[in-house]
């Protein structure tokens, strides 16, 4: 037997789909049907099936492609950029996928996901793009901030976050979300800590800081 395209699926798999056994003739084999075992394949996005004689089977496998994680509740898939779900089977190979989180999540992660390319120095840092009410993102960073994200705009507020990283160090600041919602302004919520010593420092107010956006 000549396999090809296999990468994610294990040959064992392949194998018992075909249902070849030790004895089993060529010249009997359905290869139809055992395409069409292996297009049910999870990871299959299409399997030809071909008999060459006099004693060799060559199938050709083209597999799905992961492209980002979904959660709902519990249960976390691996989905194609497509969104369509590859399988529920997630281990650390596919820890470098981007997390979506929420019903809906999975349709839009080519939106996130575009949009977080074009600021490469922060896509390392995003744990996980949770969806809003079906309208817009929050992203969770790796050191727990939260940054919320206009329903419009998403390349402009990410392009402005990345300027005042750059500027100020603001990804790296005692602090516990960032609100970009607004064209005009930025709005920063402090830890409790930072919080509790503006508070002191400044006689009362002073849990959240905003500053204007560059217009």
């Amino acid at each position: 037997m000549k396999l090809s395209g296999q990468r994610e699926i294990d040959e064992f798999q392949i194998l018992e789909a075909l249902e070849i056994h030790e004895g089993s003739s060529l010249a009997l084999f359905d290869a139809e049907g055992a395409r069409e075992r292996l297009n049910r394949m999870a990871w299959v996005k299409n399997a030809s099936v071909m008999k060459l004689y006099p004693s060799t089977l060559q199938i050709n496998i083209e597999e799905r492609v992961p492209y980002a994680l979904w959660q709902r509740g519990d249960l976390v898939s691996i989905i194609n950029e497509s969104g369509d779900v590859i399988t529920d089977e997630v281990d650390g190979r596919y820890a470098n996928l981007l997390l979506v989180v929420n019903h809906g999540a999975q349709r839009r992660a080519v939106e996130i996901n575009s949009a977080l390319a074009e600021v490469p120095e922060l896509r390392p840092r995003v744990r996980a793009a949770f969806l809003i009410s079906d309208r817009r993102w929050d992203l969770q960073l790796e050191n727990g901030i939260s940054i919320s994200l206009p329903e419009n705009n998403i390349d402009a507020a990410l392009a402005d976050l990345m300027k005042m990283d750059r500027e100020s160090g603001l990804l790296s600041r005692d602090i516990v979300a960032i609100d970009l919602r607004l064209a005009d302004r930025v709005t920063v919520r402090l830890s409790d800590e930072v919080a509790e010593q503006r508070k002191v420092m400044t006689g009362g107010k002073g849990r959240t800081g905003k500053k204007e956006r560059d217009t």
